[in-house]
């Protein structure tokens, strides 16, 4: 396919990156902790390291790794833990010491627990102690053998880091009962890894960086394996496109989206480390009033975030009240950005949302927006840079650009595989190392690519296709509508027919008004026949709609 992309790239980005310029993530991270020692790194209720306290913190924690637990290059090593001072320490420190982090959602059920730990041969991890009484469910079913359990007052000094334990634990009782006998304190870690400097470890680029597990989505959670060649190829993309309106030094960045998650990891972790930004660490971002407190106390310009965090702040009467003159960048990715949201929050902000898009299998980015796009426009943007696409139909034939079909990636950014699943890494990666997104997408005529869905949530309305995604956005236009997920329900007449629910912004908004609604905006067969009203939406913990949810709910429901 002829890159017809290129023509939309802003002067000053390159059409090719260099992967060679760095052997390892290990290395951009030493080199950015050296130059800007001196400089904020990363802050979280009140506390800020420098770039040196971060250098010094987590060579602590690789020391500890291999000395205190003896440990070698290749490990594994399981990080469980939301947005706080001790996540960093904890993946550059186990980067440092040659070995690979396995991102763990600490939200998990001990049944997800036990797979992801087992399936990835985990023998050390690092929790937080609210979440410790999961792994004591599931702890003699795994290989398990260090177990590193830190609090959330860890790094908060004295006495605040006392006080704020004691509330955590005993005041709100966030932290539910557990033994874990030998486990070893967090802060007892660095300690003894200061007594020494890690072992140097030789690191390149064919080494795994992260075994980043997919959400399940599609069946049983699997592990992408993220080389650093990966990670590093995609920080250089990123970092390239971003390039004409980020300062180096400068940045200050909102990481609201949890940093085990694949876009909040490489974007604001890893791209603006790389560029010696501030990261504000946001632990619980569902507490909206206290995340518009927090932004208030930093001169903020750049945010990362999803759809429905960018919906719900709109949302609270305070983030008016936030000074929004420093903001330069804010990217949507995770999910679709509805136009509804992307207008609100250019009108009330005057930054435009610019929509991003990737997969876990990419390390995440592989196609955003120009970064001087002014207004919405409803595609996921072009390929970055040393990225190259294919639109292609069921028979894996690259299609004509107008014409729908599936998207398909190749670049550096490309996972190596799926951790001990040849098969399906061989349903998913081509002979020429092109990647199956699982997208139905659409080239436009400028070389700009627009999603039209997921291929599993199409819906067939009597032999016509209809796109939730579609349906979605035009009923969140809607000034009653909160939030919306569309589904296919079954139907004797027309095979499937559209389902609709909503949360209410207006409690006295009816099904009769939003079908007619409806009716104005959609074509006949894509008007929903079924609209639900609901208090609230099944979300993943990045605040992605499930709509797979709300269709195992249909089915119970007509079993």
């Amino acid at each position: 396919m002829e890159k017809v992309w290129l023509k939309n790239y802003q002067p000053g980005v390159s059409h090719e990156i260099d992967v060679n310029e760095f052997r390892s993530v290990v290395e951009v991270f030493e080199r950015s902790a050296a130059k800007f020692r001196d400089r904020p790194a990363m802050a979280n209720m009140g506390k800020v390291l420098t770039y040196s306290d971060l250098d010094r913190l987590s060579a602590n924690f690789a020391s500890f790794l291999q000395h205190g637990l003896g440990l070698k290059k290749g490990d594994r090593v399981a990080v469980m833990m939301p947005n706080l001072l001790q996540y960093p320490i904890s993946v550059f420190g186990t980067l440092r010491a040659g070995m690979t982090v396995v991102n763990v959602n600490p939200l998990y059920t001990p049944r997800e627990l036990e797979h992801q730990l087992n399936d990835a041969g985990v023998e050390t991890i690092v929790i937080l102690e609210n979440f410790a009484s999961v792994l004591e469910e599931v702890i003699r079913k795994t290989k398990v053998k260090n177990v590193i359990l830190a609090t959330i007052g860890d790094l908060l000094g004295f006495p605040k880091g006392l006080i704020t334990n004691l509330v955590v634990r005993k005041v709100k009782k966030m932290v539910p009962p557990f033994r874990l006998p030998g486990a070893i304190g967090f802060k007892d870690a660095l300690a003894r890894g200061a007594h020494k400097a890690p072992a140097p470890v030789d690191i390149g680029h064919d080494d795994i960086a992260f075994l980043q597990y997919t959400g399940g989505t599609t069946g049983v959670s699997k592990g992408a394996i993220l080389l650093h060649r990966n990670i590093i190829a995609n920080m250089l993309q990123a970092g390239e496109w971003v390039k004409p309106v980020v300062r180096e030094g400068q940045e200050v960045i909102v990481t609201a989206l949890p940093l085990y998650h694949i876009f909040s990891l490489t974007a604001n972790l890893m791209v603006f480390t790389e560029v010696g930004a501030l990261n504000v660490l946001i632990t619980n971002p569902r507490d909206i009033p206290g995340f518009i407190k927090e932004m208030k106390q930093y001169k903020v310009t750049a945010m990362t975030g999803v759809n429905t965090l960018f919906n719900a702040l709109l949302h609270h009467p305070d983030f008016k009240t936030i000074d929004f003159s420093t903001w330069r960048v804010v990217l949507g990715g995770g999910m679709a950005v509805q136009k509804a949201v992307a207008d609100q929050w250019k009108a009330v902000t005057g930054v435009p949302l610019i929509e991003a898009y990737g997969l876990t299998e990419t390390s995440p980015a592989a196609c955003i927006n120009p970064m001087d796009l002014k207004e919405y426009n409803g595609t996921i943007g072009v390929p970055v840079p040393s990225t190259d696409i294919e639109i292609r139909d069921g028979d894996g034939k690259p299609v004509a650009p107008g014409e729908r079909g599936e998207l398909w990636i190749k670049g550096p950014q490309v996972m190596k595989g799926y951790w001990n699943r040849p098969d399906e890494t061989a349903k998913v990666i081509d002979a020429e190392g092109f990647l199956a997104t699982g997208d139905m997408a659409v080239l436009t005529p400028e070389g700009f690519v627009k999603l039209v869905d997921r291929k599993k949530d199409m819906i067939l309305v009597s032999g016509f296709n209809v796109y939730p995604n579609e349906v979605e956005d035009v009923v969140a236009a809607h000034p009653g509508v909160l939030e919306v997920a569309c589904i296919g329900v079954p139907d004797e007449k027309s095979g499937e027919v559209v389902k609709i629910f909503v949360v209410r912004k207006d409690p006295s908004l009816t099904v009769e008004a939003l079908r007619e609604y409806c009716r104005h905006n959609l074509t006949g067969y894509k008007v929903p026949k079924y609209i639900e009203f609901r208090d609230e939406l099944p979300k993943t913990n990045v605040g992605k709609i499930l709509r797979r949810a709300l269709r195992d709910q249909e089915v119970a429901k007509s079993a």
